[in-house]
């Protein structure tokens, strides 16, 4: 798939949905089972519900699960807890630029 040529292994990109509504926006998945999932917040402030997908994506997959991000409109990256972390939309334009700079 040309978009994820960037990566350094083969990838696949999908969604997550469980029956009782619970979802992840969008979920990256290496041929060796690896996973990092993103959760899309139109606001500046993250919550603990806006991890909810996330987490229970975290719980079923166990040490595949590498990370889940939800990408806001805040201007701080930070870890919110194991393996769940916020990143401001825009850094994914700034991926070399540290906390620190911003």
């Amino acid at each position: 798939m040309p978009c994820t040529s960037w990566l350094e292994s083969p990838s696949t990109l999908g969604h997550w949905r469980t029956s009782d509504g619970d979802e992840v926006d969008l979920v990256v998945e290496t041929d060796d089972g690896k996973v990092v999932a993103f959760e899309v917040k139109a606001g500046e402030r993250v919550g603990g519900s806006d991890f909810r997908g996330l987490r229970k994506l975290r719980d079923s997959l166990g040490g595949r699960f590498v990370a889940g991000i939800a990408l806001s409109l805040g201007t701080r990256s930070y870890t919110y807890e194991d393996r769940l972390h916020v990143m401001p939309l825009d850094r994914l334009w700034r991926a070399n630029v540290p906390d620190q700079a911003l």
